[in-house]
């Protein structure tokens, strides 16, 4: 029994481990970045509605373009869930007039248009899930205080021309991305994560590049969104519009009612 009075003792100390120099530094640098976000007015954001060009690329070529509007909802997350659980709801509406539009809540997505109502498969819900989890805009506005969140400084660099700090954000579950933040602003410009794909069971490395950063309601919040795995091009985002904390109506999360006229998107406010 001695040696396992010993094991959990180990255990207990490294648990209360005081944190490294890098460690010290990179929790200051993500202060410094949640202030350049807006602070508490980011902390507190509670909805956003986005306007302008998607774009879609197979093998860096354009495969998909349409006029988008992105309806991005917060939600509070159960206690201790923080790491599985997506603390928003999203729509991504296509065309003018909406005609199609892709939902995501936290029970799962689906595909609506004037056809009805599909759910979408598996893979593509899980894959939305990890990037959201990932996302440092998310994980900075939702998972800040995640017990088990380490943030260390990898130290400064050049990127693109940019002095930025580097930070490495590393959660209960092993999940790593390493954000490149201005070194002036301390708005992140750039992350990488690598995660393991079932299909090729290899290692796809996603990159996001994050631009054109616009002030609304006391909010930085990035206009252009760049993302690319294993090198390629797979999406892109131009907005032209950006609205903080609108009230959106609840409609715009949730599934048409049955003989509800699919034609017509549900309204934006409450």
């Amino acid at each position: 029994m001695k040696w396992l009075f010993l094991f959990l003792g180990a255990c207990a100390a490294a648990q209360t481990l005081p944190p490294t120099p890098a460690e010290q530094r990179g929790k200051k640098l993500i202060d410094a970045a949640v202030r350049a976000l807006g602070a508490d007015n980011f902390l507190k954001m509670e909805d956003r509605v986005e306007y302008g060009r998607a774009y879609s690329f197979y093998r860096d070529a354009i495969s998909g373009r349409d006029v988008a509007t992105i309806y991005t909802r917060y939600i509070a997350i159960p206690p201790g869930q923080s790491a599985t659980f997506i603390g928003q709801r999203e729509r991504q509406a296509f065309g003018k007039e909406e005609q199609s539009a892709v939902l995501f809540t936290e029970n799962g997505g689906w595909e609506i248009s004037w056809h009805g109502t599909k759910e979408l498969a598996k893979d593509r819900v899980e894959r939305y899930r990890e990037t959201t989890l990932r996302d440092v805009l998310y994980i900075l506005r939702q998972r800040l205080n995640e017990p088990g969140m380490i943030f260390e400084s990898r130290g400064a660099d050049v990127f693109n021309n940019q002095p930025v700090e580097i930070v490495d954000i590393t959660d209960s579950q092993d999940r790593l991305v390493t954000v490149y933040f201005n070194q002036s602003s301390m708005l992140p410009i750039r992350q990488v994560y690598k995660h393991y794909n079932p299909q090729t069971k290899e290692q796809d490395e996603e990159v996001t590049l994050y631009s054109r950063y616009r002030e609304e309601g006391g909010i930085m919040w990035p206009l252009q969104i760049h993302r690319e795995r294993n090198g390629d091009k797979v999406y892109e985002m131009f907005s032209d519009t950006l609205k903080i904390n609108v009230d959106l109506a609840d409609d715009l999360f949730s599934l048409p009612a049955e003989g509800s006229d699919l034609t017509k998107p549900p309204k934006r406010k409450k």
